[in-house]
């Protein structure tokens, strides 16, 4: 490998997928790669706070459980973000 190259590889994928990457990347204005990495920190971001939400729902501590659905009423509200 040459000094300074990154460290490629390819996937397979089919071709629409591809074209659906390609498309999305070019309206972000980023590579595919980019993109991808961006989907993949997000979703890995929502297992994370899936997990936590799971391990807390799974708590014996029921105060947990009341703040948490408070703050969901809250979040469903309808007000925009």
């Amino acid at each position: 490998m040459l000094s300074g190259m990154p460290d490629l590889t390819t996937i397979k994928v089919s071709r629409s997928l591809r074209e659906r990457i390609s498309r999305d990347a070019a309206q972000r204005g980023v590579t595919a790669a980019a993109l991808l990495g961006e989907l993949l920190d997000s979703y890995e971001r929502e297992q994370r706070f899936a997990a936590v939400g799971k391990a807390y729902a799974e708590s014996p501590d029921v105060g947990y459980a009341e703040e948490t659905g408070a703050w969901d009423a809250a979040i469903a509200d309808g007000l925009a973000e």
